[in-house]
């Protein structure tokens, strides 16, 4: 947009809302996804809003992180399939397909709530390595590993912890959001899928 990082913009405003919220009840009520206001209320905006909002700052610090080396590449990706809008609602779409599941499954709740940036977080960085599947990344900041490896551990992980639901934590949105980031990427350009097939058959770390 006009040379201005639209992921550097996302970042941005999350980072600023997120801390905002954090010393403010109120803002977190309104923002985040309390499925019976979406299902009873109609207040639809909440299944993008609670990606505005983050638990603490080190959950915020790292899905940013995490968006600012990932989401780089797929902006450039979309800007060129798309034009400017096409990463915006890349992200925006992640953060709906990635809730959904849990919406419909919790829609009567009142006790569940959900709040936090990493479904769309999760289809940057699975649509990067669908991209360069060969890419080192650093586990921790610190643990090199190659981005394929990475995706496989972390695809187990999470479907091991949504099992057992004993955190906290929204895995399934993780898994949703990994999904839609590598499927839509590869519908939005269908010759992805053989180049990250060739990269496979010719492993390097990139």
């Amino acid at each position: 947009m006009n040379g201005i990082s639209t992921n550097i913009i996302i970042i941005a405003i999350t980072s600023i809302i997120s801390m905002i919220a954090m010393g403010n009840v109120e803002l977190i009520r309104k923002l985040i996804l309390w499925p019976p206001a979406v299902s009873r209320d109609r207040q639809y905006y909440r299944l993008f809003t609670y990606g505005l909002i983050h638990a603490d700052p080190q959950h915020l610090l790292f899905n940013m992180l995490t968006l600012y080396f990932f989401g780089s590449t797929m902006e450039r990706f979309y800007d060129a399939q798309f034009g400017a809008w096409g990463y915006p609602l890349f992200y925006l779409g992640g953060l709906l397909v990635s809730i959904l599941p849990t919406y419909f499954e919790n829609r009567d709740n009142p006790e569940y709530r959900s709040l936090g940036a990493s479904g769309a977080v999760s289809a940057a960085l699975f649509a990067s390595i669908l991209l360069k599947p060969w890419t080192t990344l650093l586990i921790f900041y610190a643990i090199p590993m190659p981005a394929i490896l990475y995706a496989v551990l972390y695809i187990a992980y999470s479907i091991y912890m949504d099992r057992r639901g004993r955190d906290n934590v929204n895995h399934s949105a993780h898994l949703w959001g990994a999904a839609y980031g590598a499927a839509v990427t590869a519908m939005a350009e269908p010759r992805v899928l053989s180049a990250f097939f060739d990269s496979l058959s010719h492993p390097g770390l990139h």
